[in-house]
């Protein structure tokens, strides 16, 4: 998610040069991302499969070649916009400081900027985990708190927090934290995103992170 939304152009027709598990991919991200952008503005409910197949212009033969069905499409636009976010924060929290050694409220800071401009760079994949996962079923809300356990032991990690309670902490900043930001998802509002970096710090520290 802090990439640049993935490209949907379809393919030239004839001779481009791709293998065909090139272009099967090609096709299975456009499906994904077609997925994401007609779910924020229908929800998922009234997203229907052919709503998919417009937006991405890939045909229903190709749909069922990748994906059994619309929740097993939604489960992997979920996925990719999960592994963006997550490669957003292991990157920031893998990075070098510039002077040497920091503090983990300051690398917590690094990581919380990330995941806040990760999400506000690509709002239809943002609401795809954070709002319409409610609406795809048990399979899709496993998933989100699997994947969700994941971004505590990041930050847990990198705070190098150990005991149960501070891993507490750690939760309910986090749960804190997806709360906020998805009522902001849900407007669209991606500057009010961002702009809760400093309020959130500030609740970390005051809340002995």
């Amino acid at each position: 998610m802090s990439q640049s939304p993935i490209e949907m152009t379809p393919l030239p027709p004839g001779n481009h040069g791709l293998s065909r598990a090139e272009v099967e991919e090609s096709q299975r991200l456009r499906l994904l991302r077609a997925m994401a952008e007609v779910m924020t503005e229908k929800g998922y409910a009234r997203t229907s499969i052919a709503d998919v197949l417009r937006r991405a212009r890939v045909s229903r033969e190709t749909f069922y070649e990748l994906f059994g069905s619309k929740e097993e499409c939604f489960i992997g636009a979920f996925e990719l916009a999960y592994r963006h976010l997550g490669e957003a924060m292991a990157t920031a929290s893998a990075a070098e400081p510039a002077d040497g050694e920091t503090s983990a409220i300051d690398r917590l800071g690094v990581v919380l900027e990330n995941y806040l401009n990760a999400i506000a760079a690509d709002i239809p994949a943002s609401r795809v985990f954070l709002i319409e996962v409610y609406a795809a079923g048990d399979a899709a809300l496993a998933r989100r708190l699997a994947l969700h356990n994941g971004l505590v032991e990041i930050i847990a990690t990198l705070m190098e927090a150990d005991d149960p309670g501070d891993r507490f902490a750690i939760e309910a900043f986090l749960a804190a934290t997806i709360s906020l930001v998805t009522s902001r998802v849900a407007t669209r509002d991606a500057d009010a995103i961002r702009d809760l970096h400093g309020p959130l710090m500030a609740l970390a520290e005051r809340v002995g992170l």
